[in-house]
């Protein structure tokens, strides 16, 4: 069966190293985006001058219809979903107090319900050839809790239960849903803590030093690949929380 992959969030950092990792394992990749439209095109060109069968497609996965639109082209011009990588995700830092309403319900949206809309998008396919991988997109954050991060940490343990109950839901129809949790990745994303506070991040990591995006496509490559395992939650984040 022709291999493909959809990889949501994926014009930069982990997205994009996942759809390099993927596309170099022989998947036929869909790289998604939500605004950075010249990063998606960027990768997309990239990965086919090496020879590699790629689309890109502009979608917020919070929109079920615009998701179920992008799933419906990848059918046409790639083929059914056989692995489903939900990397999309936002964040924000602020104490619980000052989280506004707004706020909340938008990085539940992407987080939470970008996962639901892209499993119910391609999950018919995967039922009907009893055959399929979903990999989740945690983060350490889900398993431990973050200070000033109530809400993208909620939105991450959510991840974490959908993933487990998924898994077992599903695993009698031979589809396998796994998690990746990775640590601090040295990606777009944690910039905005600032150097003082990576640098203090990099003395508590046991490994002493922060995350590739590399690191975690290696994981998403792994659990796609690994036929006997569902239900899990990888962790990649150099022993932070041993």
């Amino acid at each position: 069966m022709k291999q493909v992959a959809l990889v949501t969030g994926s014009s930069r950092g982990i997205g994009a190293a996942c759809a390099r990792a993927l596309a170099r394992a022989g998947y036929a990749v869909c790289i998604n985006c939500v605004e950075r439209t010249d990063r998606a095109a960027a990768l997309a060109g990239e990965l086919k001058a090496a020879g590699a069968e790629v689309i890109w497609q502009q979608a917020d996965v919070a929109d079920a219809a615009a998701v179920r639109a992008m799933v419906g082209r990848i059918e046409r011009e790639l083929g059914y979903v056989t692995l489903l990588v939900n990397n999309a995700g936002i964040a924000k830092q602020q104490q619980f107090q000052d989280i506004e309403p707004e706020t909340w319900k938008r990085i539940f949206d992407v987080n939470l319900g970008g996962c639901f809309n892209t499993i119910q998008a391609v999950l018919p396919h995967m039922l009907y050839e009893h055959s399929g991988c979903i990999v989740n997109m945690s983060s350490i954050w889900g398993i431990h809790g973050a200070s000033c991060e109530v809400t993208y940490s909620s939105t991450k343990h959510a991840i974490v239960g959908l993933t487990r109950s998924l898994a077992a839901e599903l695993a009698p129809t031979g589809i396998r849903v796994n998690c990746v949790a990775p640590g601090v990745i040295n990606t777009d994303m944690v910039q905005v803590l600032g150097r003082e506070t990576l640098d203090m991040l990099s003395e508590e990591i046991p490994l002493r030093k922060l995350g590739r995006a590399e690191d975690i496509a290696e994981a998403v490559l792994f659990l796609a690949r690994s036929e006997y395992t569902t239900g899990q939650v990888l962790s990649v984040d150099g022993g932070f929380i041993i």
